[in-house]
């Protein structure tokens, strides 16, 4: 899979505006503040594919970016944190919640903060990827900020929080330094096979 191969396709405010090509899903969900921009720019090599905001809550509508013709990422908007009115927030959610149940989701990437415990959001998020009956990685990102000696005692923290059983993948990730794209990348091809 070519991953510099790789365009912004929409910016959809209703899951009418969703593409149902049958072409692989990959939703990405995650706090404001969590980084799933820069994720998405690591994972492409590209430095501001996906906008990157100095203020969190920048992805307010579900964009799709389409790798290689092969596959969607799909950028959700962003939760928890965000200084939005109530009734955005509100949007966001009615939004969310209409792609999880629409079945057009293939995988789920949850972006976590690899320093902090998961919210009550994230472990909301991680529910919501479980009631698909689709697979999803949690990906902990921010790596990069964690000491050494911290970085197994927080993944722990992170599996058992949110409930992870063997089968689901957590992957330390840093979107500064790169740690951990390469399997992020590999579990991405894996969706599209050869």
């Amino acid at each position: 899979m070519n991953l510099h191969n790789a365009d912004f396709v929409r910016s959809c405010t209703a899951l009418g505006d969703c593409p149902r090509d049958g072409l692989p899903q990959v939703a990405m969900a995650g706090r404001s503040n969590v980084g799933k921009s820069s994720v998405i720019n690591r994972i492409l090599l590209r430095k501001n594919f996906a906008r990157v905001g100095e203020a969190p809550g920048k992805t307010t509508h579900i964009n799709y970016f389409l790798v290689d013709g092969r596959l969607y990422l799909v950028d959700l908007p962003g939760y928890g944190y965000a200084k939005v009115s109530r009734s955005e927030r509100e949007r966001w959610g009615r939004l969310m919640e209409a792609y999880f149940a629409s079945g057009l989701l293939t995988y789920g990437l949850l972006i976590v903060d690899a320093r902090h415990k998961p919210t009550a959001n994230d472990v909301l998020m991680a529910d919501y990827f479980r009631d698909t009956g689709r697979p999803f990685a949690v990906v902990a990102n921010k790596l990069d900020k964690l000491r050494a000696r911290e970085v197994e005692p927080n993944l722990t923290a992170i599996r058992e929080t949110l409930s992870l059983d063997d089968a689901t993948p957590l992957i330390p990730f840093s979107a500064e330094k790169g740690e951990g794209r390469d399997r992020l990348v590999a579990l991405l091809a894996s969706l599209v096979g050869p």
